[in-house]
């Protein structure tokens, strides 16, 4: 168990720096891209992909970002941002997963 908690707590401990931390992005702007949800439009389409089709984001996906006016820095804790809030979200589906189908053969 304490293994567990090792990395639960590490888990809540890189969640908060990357939505808390100091940053170029706002701490809002951070934590739509962890959700992926209300990211306004000239970063939707990067954050989006990021979320959930990383293999197809591109040069213009970036390029785009930068001409609505976000910084190279802001940009990287935003990718950062959706990358964890994604990972997360598969963790936790994946543990639920888990102790769903443990809780199955232990009722059997």
């Amino acid at each position: 168990m304490p293994y567990k908690d090792e990395k639960q707590s590490a888990h809540r401990a890189l969640v908060d720096s990357v939505l808390n931390g100091k940053g170029r992005a706002s701490a809002d702007e951070r934590a739509r891209a962890f959700r992926n949800t209300d990211v306004p439009p000239p970063l939707q389409e990067l954050i989006d992909k990021v979320a959930t089709r990383p293999t197809q984001v591109t040069d213009a996906d970036f390029a785009a970002a930068k001409a609505a006016g976000f910084s190279e820095d802001q940009l990287f804790e935003l990718v950062v941002s959706a990358a964890v809030g994604r990972s997360g979200r598969l963790y936790d589906a994946g543990l639920g997963a888990l102790a769903e189908a443990l809780g199955s053969k232990a009722g059997e």
